[in-house]
């Protein structure tokens, strides 16, 4: 299964192409997944939109694992931001081989559609000092494969913090030698390098071709913060203009990420963007009651299906409210009453946000 859905991903097939494929991965999760034979056990979908989406919540509660979770390669934890680490979330992998598959052309396409090869910031701790996080790893493959000379983490492992003067002398030498550069990391890493900024009255003015990619979301423990408001901040600081921001959306349950378009497509430079991914993955917005499909353009919960998912579950319910719009498909938050989660507030607590940023008074 795993080298069938390797050879989709490379090489897509048509609509009836993915149905077919999904049909089979859900058959093939049935019979190897405890928690997935049981949820499953009644199910008969005859096209892949009538296969019951897990809830994410199921990662917390049991290995959602198709095989034996110790043989696992690498196992992905959630942020466990809420209620401490016994309640993450664990995504067992047994291959890694489709996660990078899945994730490299797809960041190519709406973060490097002009092919550049740039040196690449990156606001996280990196896969060795973060051996269970899903972002770290990722960001480590975007280095490894794609990233220019002199692309670095910025991050003390052993302070647990951001290297914000290393990274405003890099900032600077870029600025200074015009080198563009890609900055990459979680909504409030970028707030609280913009707020140290803002304190140490740094000031630079990134060169043409330079972008960002931020992940997370806007809401951290220290405060909230609308996309434009973020987007105006680091264009005030980094001088990117908001247009050359881009928005990822994923989660540590999936193997394939979302992302705005704007880089591809300057029509989509304003507010609200929509969001788009891989021909391997769809979005359904289902009601939150009924799980019905809702209508495009009415709000629902948000179902991924994500077919390079192999080794777990490739149909998940999120606990996110969306609605599918002209060009994708919109994320509007958390449920009500959902736990919060993510790295970006993950990020925001490691970096001092308990209520009071750097510059701001006690």
């Amino acid at each position: 299964m795993e080298r069938e859905v390797l050879a989709f991903i490379r090489e897509p097939g048509d609509e009836a192409a993915f149905d077919d494929l999904a049909l089979r991965l859900f058959r093939w999760q049935r019979e190897r997944n405890p928690v997935l034979a049981s949820f499953w056990a009644g199910a008969r979908p005859r096209h892949w939109r009538e296969v019951p989406p897990l809830p994410v919540g199921a990662f917390k509660q049991a290995a959602v694992a198709c095989g034996d979770p110790a043989r696992a390669v690498a196992v992905f934890e959630t942020s466990g931001t809420t209620r401490g680490p016994e309640v993450r979330g664990r995504h067992h992998f047994f291959t890694l081989d489709l996660y990078d598959a899945a994730l490299l052309p797809v960041f190519e396409r709406y973060l490097l559609p002009d092919g550049a090869r740039l040196p690449m910031f990156i606001l996280t701790p990196p896969p060795e000092a973060a051996p269970h996080s899903s972002l770290s790893y990722y960001f480590g493959v975007i280095r490894r494969e794609l990233g220019g000379p002199g692309s670095r983490f910025f991050w003390d492992g052993g302070a647990g913090d951001l290297l914000y003067e290393a990274l405003a002398r890099a900032l600077r030498e870029a600025e200074a030698a015009g080198t563009p550069v890609v900055l990459l990391g979680t909504a409030f890493a970028f707030v609280h390098f913009c707020d140290r900024a803002r304190q140490e009255g740094w000031r630079f003015r990134l060169p043409p071709g330079s972008r960002a990619m931020e992940t997370g979301g806007f809401k951290g423990r220290s405060r909230e913060l609308r996309q434009p408001e973020l987007y105006a901040l680091m264009a005030e600081v980094l001088g990117i203009p908001p247009a050359r921001i881009v928005n990822q959306y994923g989660m540590t349950e999936l193997s394939s990420q979302f992302y705005e378009p704007n880089l591809r497509d300057p029509r989509y430079a304003g507010f609200p963007r929509p969001k788009q991914g891989a021909a391997w993955c769809r979005v359904v917005i289902r009601d939150p009651e009924t799980l019905a499909e809702v209508p495009d353009g009415e709000v629902g919960l948000i179902e991924v299906v994500d077919l390079a998912n192999v080794g777990s579950c490739a149909f998940l319910l999120t606990q996110d409210l969306g609605r599918k719009v002209p060009g994708g498909f919109e994320v509007l938050g958390r449920v009500p009453g959902a736990a919060p989660r993510g790295c970006s507030i993950a990020a925001d607590i490691v970096l001092g946000g308990s209520g009071r940023h750097p510059g701001e008074g006690a």
